[in-house]
């Protein structure tokens, strides 16, 4: 392809750009472009996010103008700047406690400037790239903390929906309740409970009226409506009250001890850093759901988006502004609202600008009553049940209630440090507790050891063991991921005496592969048992294992591991002699040893696997297979599907032929299992991705580019006709050649595996069923590219004329 690029008239009018030589052409310049998603995402957004932002502001105790000041930086900066495209930023509620206790302690412009020093903390922790291990807190916590915050928002906003002003802590504030509903206002309380019915009643409006009327936000309708009501209704209420903004006060010095404002700062970092790596997280799960939104928007870059919140808070404390972090309500209305770039988060947070500036007259015609009332059924929400019923399912709710109680009443800080004391205790205890139990079952003796086998629980393996008689059957079975030394030691003696008085003893596991071999059959005593050891010698799993006919390691339990038996010497013609294979010793079996390594196969999954995986292949029974993706690759037995998409029973609909092929419709007939399968998946099944993958090596491939015109034709040739317009694709020279990672592909076969899967995409969008969904946006096509011996996965991330297959981490896509 030339790189010239055509001649202009000469305009000296043009300062003239000078291209050096052997460099790419330069590019025009890029138009911004706002798209029409973007836009009624941002205002959908911009709808709910004014009326929270003045609400948490008030919670605070803030002045009321740090709530957009907030939310107009966290849209700008940390939509700019930021590494979650679609989490929208600003005042979050569970910052609420931590920013009222700081205004309660050390007044308004100090607390500006633990938010800038916050950010700054932001900052170095970005450039340090930790963001990642903040997501090792336990979710227990995460959830304690804020359900924790959001009590102590409803216990305090309570107060100003009777018509109160809250008290400084949760207790003063439930101490002072009893007077409170003594002197209730009924003005105050009339205005909270519509503001609450709108809350509840207007996202379950039904018919088709219902659903134009649920776009427009639950909270705008609830706010505007109780405003509206006190105003007719000539109720004289407490109201919004913003100031000019030549008096907003902004961050000043910080003053106060110095360690009570380092553990500000560090309170405020950790609630801002975690809230907001959280919320990318789960703004990347909900952007999954939607049918091509990842293919335009990457996934969350942690780091970035640490570096953006710490910017976004350095920015509104400087300004005046409430601590930034992500918010999931705000997140999610803009992922549901059809965003599709930072822009609606962006234009948001213009929106909001605009409103402090134009709107104040409106926006002080709301009653603070309605605004606690809205602050006050987000903190309920915060208490969540979903959240409550995962924790109690993994039994984590010791760390859940720890936490959440200490939140409330010793604060956010020591509260999270207390419930991480907690789960570090809880996975101590966990570690450390192992359950061994003897029984016996039809002269059989088992003893099963359900935890980690540690030096902690020998004493009890011990006795458990020694209440096996000598010379009996036993089943040692490991219910477990780890083994100590002294554990070892204490079961490998066990075992030696207890095969050495004449019985017998198999060790059996979650692990595949594990087994017991006698100890004489092997030179070492240390592969006489095949389990992994805790010094690092994984014993039985290492090659001398070979000897006594084993070669399984742990690191493989997908591999086809197949143990032959022993054989013998050879006889004096040189050939083995037919002693060692067990199906020929009592003539029964067959002459191959497949037959055996079939069996074994099978009873290696009973055994093992099919205890593990029993329960979900139940579900599916009972339900019906819902599988999210048609497969379509080649019957290479290198390609194990399963293990290369990491999927399990149920998620993959899968087609396997010789070379990947797609017939095109039409064909005669003889070729219609393929299409068979993909109208069943797309008409029936529902699946919303086709992926179809080629791979290196493809014996397929190779017999095309060898094929000649003419000769028998054979079925296999019959059946390859399918390729040759993949032939034709490659050997047309106005097409560019597909590419692999950026480099030409290696030889002829793997530039036409590429092609091959290029140009079957095309075939399968020829198919009825498959462009009707296309048309319809419900199905999603891929292309794959397995390289086998680099066991690397590539997909297909070209656009039109730019067939480029890349690695999945380059292209930050998900398989």
């Amino acid at each position: 392809m030339s790189a010239c690029v055509p001649t202009r008239a000469t305009d000296s009018s043009r300062a003239k750009r000078i291209h050096r030589p052997h460099s790419p052409p330069p590019s025009r310049p890029r138009r911004f472009r706002i798209a029409g998603a973007d836009v009624s995402a941002s205002i959908a957004v911009f709808l709910i996010a004014l009326p929270l932002s003045l609400g948490i502001a008030l919670a605070t105790g803030a002045p009321l103008q740090a709530g957009l000041v907030a939310a107009a930086v966290g849209g700008l900066v940390a939509g700019w700047l930021g590494g979650a495209p679609l989490q929208v930023s600003g005042p979050a509620a569970g910052l609420t406690v931590v920013t009222a206790d700081l205004i309660h302690r050390y007044g308004w412009r100090t607390t500006c400037a633990i938010t800038v020093l916050a950010g700054l903390a932001q900052l170095g922790l970005g450039c340090l790239r930790v963001a990642r291990s903040a997501l090792a807190v336990s979710p227990a916590i995460v959830h304690g903390m804020l359900a924790g915050i959001g009590v102590t928002i409803a216990v305090a906003q309570l107060h100003i929906v009777l018509g109160g002003t809250p008290q400084s802590s949760v207790l003063a504030n439930l101490h002072s309740l009893p007077a409170q509903l003594a002197q209730v206002r009924p003005a105050a309380v009339s205005v909270s409970a519509l503001t609450l019915a709108l809350l509840l009643l207007w996202p379950r409006i039904p018919g088709r009226a219902g659903r134009l009327l649920r776009r427009i936000p639950a909270a705008l309708v609830a706010v505007a409506g109780a405003s509206a009501t006190a105003a007719l209704a000539g109720l004289t209420l407490p109201q919004v009250d913003l100031p000019s903004w030549r008096s907003h006060a902004l961050a000043g010095l910080p003053e106060g001890p110095v360690l009570g404002l380092i553990a500000a700062v560090l309170t405020t970092t950790l609630v801002c850093s975690v809230q907001s790596l959280l919320g990318a997280v789960a703004v990347d799960k909900m952007a999954a759901g939607r049918p091509g939104l990842t293919t335009r928007v990457r996934r969350s870059n942690l780091d970035r988006e640490l570096l953006g919140q710490g910017a976004a808070n350095i920015v509104s404390g400087s300004l005046g502004g409430l601590p930034v972090a992500g918010v999931a309500v705000r997140s999610a209305a803009n992922v549901h609202a059809g965003a599709v770039s930072r822009n609606s988060t962006m234009l948001h947070g213009v929106l909001v600008v605009i409103a402090a500036l134009l709107m104040v007259p409106v926006l002080e015609l709301i009653p603070l009553a309605s605004l606690a009332a809205l602050v006050m059924a987000v903190g309920i929400q915060m208490v969540s049940l979903h959240h409550i019923r995962t924790v109690t399912r993994h039994r984590e709710v010791l760390v859940y209630a720890v936490t959440t109680l200490g939140v409330v009443f010793l604060g956010v800080l020591e509260g999270v440090v207390l419930g991480i004391a907690v789960a570090v205790a809880v996975a101590l205890h966990r570690v450390a507790r192992t359950r061994i139990t003897h029984d016996e079952q039809e002269g059989v003796h088992h003893v099963h050891v359900r935890g980690q086998l540690t030096f902690l629980a020998v004493p009890r393996l011990s006795r458990a063991l020694h209440l096996v008689p000598q010379g009996a059957q036993v089943v040692v079975e490991l219910d477990g991921s780890f083994m100590d030394h002294a554990a070892y030691e204490a079961l490998q003696d066990w075992q030696n005496t207890h095969t050495a008085q004449g019985g017998t003893v198999e060790l059996t596991g979650r692990r595949a592969g594990a087994r017991i071999v006698e100890p004489g059959d092997v030179p070492d005593a240390h592969t006489a048992l095949g389990i992994g050891t805790g010094n690092g010698a994984d014993a039985g799993f290492t090659d001398r294992t070979a000897a006594a006919g084993c070669r399984c390691r742990p690191w493989t339990p997908w591999r086809n591991h197949q143990c032959e038996g022993p054989r013998s010497a050879p006889t004096p013609d040189g050939h083995p002699s037919d002693s060692g294979d067990p199906g020929k010793a009592d003539g029964t079996g067959p002459s191959s040893p497949s037959g055996h390594e079939l069996a074994r196969g099978i009873s290696a999954f009973q055994r093992n696997t099919a205890p593990l995986v029993r329960g979900e292949l139940a579900r599916l029974a009972r339900e019906g297979q819902r599988p999210a993706q048609l497969f379509l690759t080649c019957a290479d037995s290198r390609l194990v599907t399963s293990m290369i998409t990491s999927s399990g029973p149920g998620d993959l609909f899968v087609v396997r032929n010789v070379g990947n092929l797609v017939p095109m419709p039409g064909e005669e007939r003889g070729d219609d299992s393929v299409a068979a399968a993909i109208e069943y998946a797309v008409d029936v099944l529902k699946v919303r991705s086709i992926t179809v993958c080629g791979h290196s090596g493809c014996g397929a491939m190779q017999a095309l580019l060898n094929s000649e015109p003419g000769g028998a034709q054979t079925p296999l040739k019959r059946w390859l006709r399918h390729g040759l317009p993949s032939l034709e694709r490659m050997a047309d020279d106005s097409r560019p050649w597909a590419r692999l990672a950026g480099r030409p592909p290696a030889d002829a076969v793997e530039q036409l595996s590429l092609t091959n899967v290029v140009q079957q995409l095309e075939h399968l969008s020829a198919h009825e069923s498959v462009a009707r969904a296309l048309r319809k946006r419900e199905l999603e096509l891929h292309g794959m590219y397995f390289h086998v011996g680099e066991a690397q996965a590539y997909l297909l991330t070209g656009a039109s004329g730019d067939e480029l297959f890349d690695h999945v981490e380059a292209a930050d896509l998900s398989v």
